[in-house]
């Protein structure tokens, strides 16, 4: 058994096998799009909800590229993997102040619970993690999130929606077969689970947050559509936090 099998069982199994093999130039990989169409056009949307005297935490970091714009806002942002190759990668193509990486299964309670001890409340990054969660994991993954945060942190979630699965399939099926950013996911055992768009809300509900704002906004990709711009997941998002 691995080191990464034996913390965090299979996903991290199938993670680490990935970021092992994914290439390391950007636009390589299918949602590590640039950050001025990823976390820059979330930042108006968070902005209003996070203040500047808390730690920003990076869920499901990757290769690091949000992180990095993260800490040109917030000090200190802490980017955090279930892949530890995905933390080697993001340490090599980044040199940022104020940013670290750590491999870490946030849905272990006993990681969360020490974060939280060392680093206190804190807001929270998510984008596109919850949906790559087993159903049973949602719980727990949303319940880290409500540990990490504590009573005063927030956090910004962007999950795609249900009518993103249309976007999928038609990626799949393009007559020359899927486009090699999207295949090498799917090759390594990694597809994303349908998600009825209520069940996001509600995960954070169960663990204690409340929905403080809500909208649309797309996850967009590396991939380029038939007109040549990147493809556009729907997504919806939430800031969620403790009420009052």
């Amino acid at each position: 058994m691995t080191a990464v099998e034996d913390i965090h069982g299979g996903s991290g199994t199938r993670w680490e096998g990935y970021w092992q093999q994914a290439p390391e130039e950007p636009g390589r990989v299918f949602w590590d799009a640039a950050p001025e169409v990823t976390v820059e056009r979330h930042r108006p949307l968070f902005a209003p909800h996070f203040t500047d005297d808390l730690p920003l935490l990076d869920l499901g970091c990757g290769t690091g590229r949000q992180t990095v714009v993260l800490a040109g806002h917030h000090t200190p942002v802490l980017g955090l993997d279930i892949s530890p190759a995905a933390v080697a990668l993001a340490r090599r193509r980044t040199g940022a102040a104020g940013v670290d990486f750590r491999a870490a299964d946030v849905t272990d309670p006993d990681v969360a619970a020490r974060l939280h001890a060392e680093l206190g409340d804190s807001h929270v990054y998510v984008r596109g993690v919850l949906h790559q969660c087993a159903p049973p994991e949602r719980a727990r993954f949303a319940e880290a999130v409500a540990v990490l945060v504590g009573t005063r942190g927030r956090a910004f979630v962007c999950e795609p929606a249900a009518a993103a699965k249309e976007s999928l399939r038609g990626l799949m099926g393009r007559p020359g077969g899927p486009p090699p950013t999207l295949a090498a996911v799917f090759e390594h055992g990694i597809a994303p689970t349908e998600m009825p768009d209520e069940e996001v809300p509600a995960a954070f509900a169960g663990a204690g947050l409340a929905v403080l704002a809500s909208g649309r906004e797309p996850l967009v990709t590396t991939e380029p559509g038939p007109d040549g711009a990147a493809v556009r997941l729907p997504a919806q998002w939430l800031v969620v936090g403790r009420n009052g």
